[in-house]
C-alpha cells in the first residue's frame, strides 16, 4: 500500500479482507456479494468478483477505542476486489446513510484514499429530480467528503489495482436503499470504455440533471489539514471531527455543500 492510513493495517487479497497489527483492533470483514449489489448496476446480470468488496467497521488503535465511543465516532476501512462488473468498474451499492438516533440527522462522511484510484459519485437526493450530481475522482492521501442526506456510491477508476480507503462514519451508522432501487440506482452509471476511461451514462429513471467532474476539494471550513493522514489528525485533535456524529454543529456548511 502506497500510503500510511496513521495505524497498522494492511489490506489482503487472499482472502480479501485486512491485516491488524499490534495493538491494533478490527472485526472479521463483512464481504459484500456481487447478488447483493444486482439492484444499483446498470446490468443486473453482469459477471465480475464475488466478493466484491470487503468492510472492516469499526478499525483504530485499541488504545483510542474508548475515546471513540465516548465521541460517538466509528472508523470504517474497506477493500476491493480488481476487475470489473460486466461493462461497470468495481464499485458499491449506492445508499443514504439513515438518520441517526444519535443526531437526528443523516450522519456526513470523511472519505481517505489509500490505493488504487477512486470515484466517490453523490447527489443531492435520490428522487426523481436528483438535485446536483458530482463524480470526484481521487487517489492515495486524498480526502472526500459526503454530505448529510446525499446518495452516493463508491468506485474504482482503475479496475487493475484494488481500492481500499478508510472512512470516518457515526458510531450508529446505518443504510437506506429503498428510493436508490426505485430507480434502479444513482442518476448516473459508471462505464469503462474500450480505452479504458472511465464514461457516465444517464439513468433514465430520474429527469434531466448534469453531472459535474471534479478534483477534491481542500475542506479548511472543516479544519481538515492537507497531506496528513485522517486519523492522525484525530489522534492530534479527537474533537475535529465531531461534525460526523453530530453534523448539526455546522449546518451551516452543508447548504450549497460542493464535495
Amino acid at each position: 500500500m502506497n500510503f500510511n492510513p496513521g495505524f497498522d493495517i494492511l489490506p489482503t487479497t487472499q482472502p480479501m479482507g485486512f491485516a491488524y497489527g499490534p495493538n491494533v483492533f478490527g472485526p472479521n470483514v463483512e464481504n459484500r456479494s456481487l447478488d447483493s449489489i444486482r439492484k444499483s448496476l446498470r446490468d443486473p446480470n453482469c459477471l465480475g468478483p464475488d466478493p466484491v468488496y470487503s468492510i472492516a467497521m469499526d478499525v483504530g488503535k485499541s488504545e483510542h477505542l474508548p475515546l471513540l465511543r465516548q465521541l460517538h465516532l466509528l472508523y470504517g476501512a474497506v477493500t476491493y476486489a480488481a476487475g470489473r462488473l460486466g461493462k461497470e468498474p468495481v464499485r458499491s451499492q449506492g445508499h443514504i446513510h439513515k438518520v441517526s438516533p444519535f443526531s437526528g440527522w443523516s450522519t456526513p462522511e470523511v472519505y481517505e484514499i489509500w490505493s488504487g484510484r477512486a470515484i466517490i459519485y453523490m447527489q443531492e437526493k435520490a428522487e426523481n429530480q436528483p438535485g446536483r450530481c458530482f463524480a470526484v475522482l481521487a487517489g492515495p492521501g486524498d480526502v472526500v467528503i459526503v454530505p448529510p442526506y446525499w446518495a452516493h456510491a463508491t468506485i474504482s477508476a482503475d479496475p487493475e489495482t484494488p481500492l481500499t480507503f478508510g472512512a470516518w462514519c457515526d458510531r450508529e451508522y446505518g443504510f437506506e436503499y429503498e428510493d436508490v432501487r426505485a430507480h434502479n440506482g444513482l442518476a448516473w452509471f459508471p462505464v469503462i470504455s474500450e480505452n479504458g476511461n472511465i464514461e457516465w451514462l444517464k439513468n433514465d429513471k430520474y429527469l434531466d440533471c448534469e453531472l459535474i467532474l471534479k478534483s477534491p476539494e481542500i475542506y479548511s471550513q472543516l479544519g481538515i489539514d492537507p497531506g496528513i493522514p485522517i486519523y492522525t489528525q484525530f489522534e492530534q485533535n479527537p474533537e475535529k471531527f465531531g461534525f460526523v456524529p453530530r453534523p448539526q454543529i455546522v449546518k451551516e456548511i452543508w447548504e450549497g455543500f460542493i464535495p
